[in-house]
């Protein structure tokens, strides 16, 4: 198995799951608990021994898998479509964000504040949700174009499901600056689809 077309693979189904997240919770107001987790918990992972530990070994990137491995795959449908478009936006800001130290220095602040926090409570409780929302509204939110998330306004407004929704935004970015660092660019994702998608299902296949 090709190990850095892995790495990065994993990397950018961490990125697809937390986006997949956030449109089902703006759609349907509803979170898979599992992924949702492991998506949060990528965030206050700093010190991985490799790619599968940030999230927990590969079943805690499964979701992110399934709908990296489907995308490519016809019949696309409208989710699909909806969930690339925040990826690829995500993607985008991560050039942005890493061109401003200032703005760097804030997320590691904001992630360390959080990190602190995990050591009294649960690392889903809404304490936590909370600050990381807030470092996503710091950080990632000030930088053009902003990420405007479509769905049921009676969903989007829901008590604590903003901050779910930015939290979740700022798990992809960590997914997203991962993805960079193991030799991933924009350009991959149309150009070698074929091959991303048939590492997802490999891997798939291997935590079946």
């Amino acid at each position: 198995m090709n190990s850095e077309l892995r790495d990065r693979t994993l990397a950018l189904a961490g990125v697809f799951q937390a986006c997949a997240l956030v449109r089902r919770l703006a759609h349907e107001g509803q979170l898979d608990p599992g992924p949702f987790r492991v998506s949060i918990e990528s965030v206050l992972i700093s010190d991985a021994p490799d790619v599968p530990s940030v999230y927990g070994g590969l079943k805690g990137v499964r979701l992110g898998l399934e709908v990296l491995a489907n995308l490519f795959q016809p019949p696309h449908q409208a989710q699909d479509a909806e969930i690339a478009k925040y990826v690829l936006a995500i993607l985008h800001l991560e050039r942005r964000l890493a061109k401003r130290q200032d703005l760097l220095d804030l997320l590691a602040q904001g992630i360390q504040r959080a990190q602190s926090q995990a050591e009294h409570f649960d690392t889903v409780h809404e304490n936590i949700i909370a600050s990381l929302a807030q470092t996503y509204q710091q950080t990632i939110s000030t930088l053009p174009p902003k990420i405007v998330v479509s769905g049921t306004q009676g969903h989007l407004m829901a008590q604590g499901n903003p901050e779910r929704v930015r939290a979740l935004l700022l798990a992809a970015m960590r997914s997203a600056v991962l993805w960079r660092q193991k030799g991933g660019r924009r350009w991959q994702i149309l150009f070698q689809r074929k091959a991303q998608s048939r590492m997802a299902q490999t891997l798939l296949q291997s935590v079946a």
